[in-house]
């Protein structure tokens, strides 16, 4: 793709590869099959893209792994070489994955390039992990032997990615597989497949051989995915989406005993106590809550304030909210695009109403407008119970559910009150309540007087059912590393 302005959306799609890509090249479906990508935003196709089959599947995986032995032996420092060449080449064409992702996407086009420069770090960050896979060398206690632990790639990976960051999901499950010294097959979901597939072809021009990375976008993708799994030379499955989808991966994992890391459903509570600095708290809110529209695992489901500053934060946070601007993510001013799917406006259309059905007040936004596109406002929704049907599950969308209450104990209660653990905010100025709250949450990542948490540096990933394994950080490349013992006498 060319370096184009950043407002000229039709521009990117140029170059854009459309097949699939297999052994370093976008080639087409063994059966010549294609799908439509829809622009959430007109509901009209951006581009028609291979669907592969579970014909192309298994050739993409004869492929792989008939590389994958050349690959695991490559130096580190040149695998490292390669992520540092692909880092570069995202960040020169920063502006046109962005659009890229906002076309198919439909999110506002902010949200897109802070993606890009999010997801990026992943390259450049495992880039330098690869050069530090460690091992150790000891005498044995007693004294008999040496022990010597080294790791080695957990061979042919295969990765399913969701739809809602198409450039940051693919970054950090590619890049600790590829600088582990792993081949990865790479299933994107069919919503979103452009952005991966532009991805793919950055690699190659990085100098990534051929057949090190696949891409298989498709819309038969249990079938295409369970033709993977089922296959004994598949080592590694690494999953974002929901725990439903995930439990079955989990089975299937199972049957051969391979390893895994899911990074399932969210279901955030976000706790704002009396004492909290209430112009940040409404900050955080806003960030954590309408962060790519509300489309993301991470964001904050359930907003629990304490009754000393419910009303001011409310207030505070409608006033945040309707400051936003709703249309085309990629039209000029506009904070706010639509929903993926016309099934996901569906969706948060259906949470609205059964939390104003169990008592909850619309105080903001609350209708889908008419007309084309997915589109669904900012809303704000006060006095609900914290224990209503709304609060179980994921809204996916920008809609902000506020619940009171009145101690400590009954904010971690009601916070921790649901199966899933993957992030936890909460604002408060004690110190001493920061560190008692940040212990209380049963959650795999906390974020303290701040609505955004994710950093390339740090592990992320949650407990019970939103998830195992952790991806970035130093813990990332572990996922993708087997741990071999030599016994020296």
């Amino acid at each position: 793709m060319s370096s184009t302005d950043v407002l000229d959306p039709q521009a990117v799609l140029d170059g854009v590869p459309t097949g699939l890509w297999i052994g370093g090249e976008s080639v087409a479906a063994s059966d010549g099959g294609t799908f439509e990508v829809i622009n959430p935003a007109t509901e009209e196709p951006v581009a028609t893209v291979a669907d592969a089959t579970v014909d192309d599947a298994r050739r993409a995986l004869d492929i792989a792994t008939a590389v994958a032995g050349e690959w695991s032996a490559t130096a580190p420092r040149e695998r490292g070489e390669i992520l540092r060449r692909a880092y570069q080449l995202v960040a020169d064409r920063a502006d046109d994955l962005a659009m890229l992702m906002t076309l198919e996407l439909g999110r506002a086009l902010p949200d897109s390039v802070a993606e890009v420069r999010y997801g990026n770090e992943f390259l450049r960050w495992f880039a330098e992990e690869a050069v530090r896979i460690g091992g150790r060398y000891t005498t044995s206690p007693a004294g008999t032997g040496r022990i010597v632990v080294s790791h080695a790639p957990v061979g042919p990976s295969l990765a399913i990615t969701p739809w809602n960051f198409p450039l940051a999901m693919g970054t950090r499950k590619i890049g600790p597989a590829l600088a582990a010294g792993n081949v990865m097959l790479v299933k994107p979901a069919h919503e979103t497949p452009l952005t991966m597939l532009a991805l793919a072809e950055v690699f190659a021009e990085a100098g990534l051989p051929g057949g090190v990375l696949t891409v298989l976008p498709t819309t038969n993708a249990r079938e295409v995915s369970s033709s993977i799994i089922t296959d004994d030379r598949i080592r590694k499955i690494s999953f974002t989406g929901s725990t439903p989808v995930g439990r079955n991966l989990l089975a299937q994992a199972a049957e051969r005993v391979q390893r895994t890391s899911m990074e399932l459903g969210g279901n955030a509570p976000f706790l704002v106590f009396d004492d909290a600095d209430v112009d940040k708290a409404v900050e955080g809110a806003f960030m954590a809550k309408m962060r790519n529209g509300g489309e993301a695992c991470t964001a904050a489901n359930r907003f629990l304030v304490q009754s000393g500053v419910l009303e001011e934060f409310t207030e505070k946070l409608i006033a945040k909210m309707s400051a936003v601007r709703m249309g085309a993510g990629y039209e000029e001013g506009v904070t706010l695009g639509p929903l993926v799917t016309q099934a996901q406006r569906d969706k948060v259309a259906d949470a609205v109403e059964s939390a104003v059905a169990h008592g909850g007040r619309v105080r903001l936004g609350g209708k889908a407008p008419e007309g084309k596109g997915y589109f669904y406002p900012a809303t704000v929704i006060d006095q609900v119970d914290a224990y209503a049907p709304v609060t179980r599950g994921e809204i996916f969308g920008p809609v902000a559910v506020i619940s009171s209450f009145e101690t400590e104990e009954e904010a971690i209660k009601a916070a921790n009150s649901t199966e899933y653990g993957l992030a936890a905010y909460f604002f408060t100025r004690d110190l001493d309540r920061s560190l008692r709250v940040a212990a209380a949450l049963d959650s795999g990542m906390v974020g303290v007087n701040r609505g955004v948490i994710s950093d390339v540096a740090a592990p992320f990933g949650g407990v019970k059912q939103s998830g195992i394994g952790r991806e970035g950080g130093s813990e990332g490349i572990e996922e993708y590393l087997t741990v071999k013992y030599v016994a020296l006498s």
